[in-house]
């Protein structure tokens, strides 16, 4: 079940043509195996596809989020994890919108090229969760270099990437007048940083999600690596997080289809009593709510996309489509397992692998709850619950 061709039709066509080298056993062989896809990822890469928000001056191609949000769709949607490189997409976003010319040309045709992985972000923290203003983790200033020293969690992709955005305190939280000053944004080289102060201990997981817990102990890094200001790092961090929130939500609606598609092929196909399943309105009811629940996803991940792509403010949509699409994609989820019976369990069917990789978008990279309270708060004007 393909939909109607729309103008992202070539985008979809090529993305589509490169998943296909890539089928089901590859994905579940790395799954087994806990390994990263490598081959995978360094098609995308020679392809072009994850340089598509920087712009063509620095050797990208210059798209918009809509046209990226549908790359993450159809990598989704041909049953792999975009979840493996996604952050080579977005994370550049701050060094984009806040470094300097120099560190710009520097990096950014470098980051464009795949010569350089920029794929992860340091901000969450064990005590702090998405209590971001309450982070522990200091840089202070020395001479040429900051000094720093402190904890992260749920780093993704440190081993496949040279590069981290880390967003750190600089001025101590009881010496600032908003909790949200005081804080840096820093462009941390891993070949540099790893051993030399930051050490790096991986978290097993339930998905095949290569993550990590990072220790710093006295990690100098150079003072020209600050972008922008110093004190203003929090702010940069909110205004890469609505492209972060959509990308995301795009590779939910990818997801939903994989399974609306899995379940409705299965559920035609499967004979029980004589006649196949999806003849029953009690199978063809859920899987038709989990498709119409998707498709509405899917229209709001393209109203934040405009509002994006006109530079014109996008939170209350960017975070909508994220829990939107979330959800839709967990409820088709649940269908596909449910109507595959114990085939949905069985590896080989792919079911159980992809319910595990969508179950993450309720929690990250932003909780469904953490949505629902910004909405009542900033769109309703409903009191500040925490």
């Amino acid at each position: 079940m393909l939909q109607a061709t729309d103008k992202y039709q070539d985008i979809r066509d090529a993305v589509r043509t490169l998943c296909v080298q890539f089928p089901a056993e590859y994905f579940r062989k790395l799954d087994q195996e806990r390994a990263y896809p490598e081959a995978f990822v360094n098609a995308l890469t020679e392809a072009g596809w994850l340089a598509a928000l920087i712009p063509q001056e620095y050797g990208g191609a210059g798209l918009g989020l809509a046209e990226a949000s549908v790359i993450m769709e159809e990598i989704n949607r041909s049953g792999a994890n975009a979840g493996a490189c996604h952050g080579q997409m977005y994370n550049m976003g701050t060094l984009l919108r806040h470094g300097s010319a120099a560190q710009k040309q520097r990096y950014l045709p470098k980051i464009a090229s795949g010569e350089l992985r920029l794929q992860s972000m340091g901000v969450t923290e064990p005590t702090t969760g998405t209590d971001t203003t309450k982070i522990k983790t200091t840089a202070v200033r020395k001479g040429d270099r900051y000094v720093v020293n402190g904890q992260k969690v749920w780093i993704s992709r440190i081993q496949h990437s040279d590069l981290m955005i880390l967003l750190a305190r600089t001025t101590p939280l009881v010496d600032v007048k908003k909790k949200s000053e005081g804080m840096s944004i820093f462009i941390v080289d891993l070949r540099q940083a790893i051993g030399k102060g930051l050490s790096v201990r991986p978290i097993a997981n339930m998905v095949n999600h290569e993550t990590n817990e990072l220790f710093f102990d006295n990690l100098e890094i150079p003072a020209e690596n600050l972008i922008g200001e110093e004190g203003q790092g929090f702010k940069y961090i909110l205004d890469g997080l609505n492209a972060e929130r959509v990308l995301i939500a795009a590779e939910c609606i990818g997801d939903g289809y994989w399974f609306i598609d899995k379940v409705t092929k299965y559920a035609n196909e499967r004979v029980v009593f004589g006649r196949p399943i999806g003849q029953n309105q009690g199978v063809q009811f859920p899987i038709a709510r989990a498709y119409i629940n998707v498709e509405a996803a899917n229209l709001m991940r393209f109203k934040a996309c405009e509002l994006f792509d006109a530079h014109r403010p996008c939170g209350a949509e960017a975070n909508m489509a994220k829990l939107l699409a979330a959800d839709a994609s967990w409820e088709a989820a649940n269908v596909c397992l449910q109507y595959h019976g114990g085939f949905g369990f069985a590896a080989e069917y792919d079911v159980e692998r992809k319910f595990r990789e969508t179950r993450l978008y309720q929690v990250a990279p932003i909780s469904t709850n953490l949505i629902l309270s910004y909405i009542a708060e900033h769109v309703l004007a409903l009191p500040r619950s925490f």
